[in-house]
């Protein structure tokens, strides 16, 4: 586990609505039935270096954080060929299997060894399939705005010892935000990047965030999601430029501005290995 610096004044300035209502515990979606409306939820296998998971947005996009496409080990992007979506993955067996065409990470985030809270706003990526999946129980979900500080919000996502089949937290609460970050209290750990976090509005889950990284902050432990409003405009503008060839990954010039080094430990979860 990564443990890297950010500024404290920083982090803590996100915690300004610490939430007081109970969070819901992790419930595993081995069935059928418990797997109902979560489908569109899946694994995705970055080669034989992990795992990190995804959402459909699309019937052809995958919706997922930016540094699943890097090795974590060398920084070096990982060729799409070697990445499969296994939709509602659970027990052996997905309801759609699909390997990738396209990935593109969002223009402002910057892969490196040393992390900064500042990029968290920008670890968003989407990931184009080979071919769509267009099945009754596998229905991609719609996006919504950011939350607010206090909503209740929710979150599926694999994760290291859990890697077989998702798990449903259903209540879990925005803590606090700054530009592009949301600071939830979300269950996750390793392989739970790129995991979507979900509001429930009309009887409707839509996806409002993405999983980042997680994070402690005076022992605190946090998860920290990335918005989704601009960087998400700015990937489908990137690939309906077709700005990203077949079978590559593109991560456009530019990067966030880093904070301070400081006291708070930050924990990156994605990639775990199976």
């Amino acid at each position: 586990m990564r443990r890297l610096a950010l500024s404290l004044a920083a982090a803590c300035a996100l915690l300004t609505h610490p939430a007081t209502a109970q969070e819901s515990g992790l419930t595993r979606l081995q069935t059928g039935d418990d797997s109902r409306g979560w489908n569109a939820v899946g694994r995705l296998n970055l080669g034989k270096r992990g795992f990190c998971t995804g959402a459909l947005i699309a019937p052809d996009l995958v919706l997922t954080a930016a540094h699943c496409l890097f090795d974590k080990t060398s920084g070096a992007r990982i060729d799409p060929s070697t990445i499969e979506f296994l939709a509602g993955w659970r027990n052996g067996r997905a309801e759609a299997y699909r390997t990738v065409r396209r990935a593109v990470a969002h223009p402002e985030y910057v892969y490196s060894g040393e992390e900064k809270l500042a990029r968290v706003a920008f670890d968003v990526a989407l990931i184009e399939l080979d071919q769509p999946i267009r099945l009754p129980g596998v229905q991609p979900f719609e996006t919504d705005r950011y939350p607010r500080e206090g909503d209740e919000v929710g979150v599926v996502s694999y994760a290291q010892d859990r890697e077989d089949a998702p798990s449903l937290q259903e209540v879990c609460h925005v803590m606090g935000k700054q530009p592009g970050v949301l600071v939830l209290t979300c269950n996750i750990d390793f392989g739970s990047s790129g995991s979507p976090i979900f509001t429930l509005r009309d009887g409707v889950a839509r996806v409002v965030s993405v999983v980042s990284a997680k994070a402690e902050v005076e022992g605190k432990k946090v998860a920290l999601g990335t918005s989704l409003e601009r960087p998400l405009a700015d990937l489908r503008a990137a690939l309906d430029r077709d700005d990203v060839p077949s079978h590559g990954v593109r991560v456009l010039s530019g990067g966030g501005a880093g904070t301070a080094d400081g006291g708070a430990k930050f924990l990156r979860p994605g990639g775990s290995a199976p």
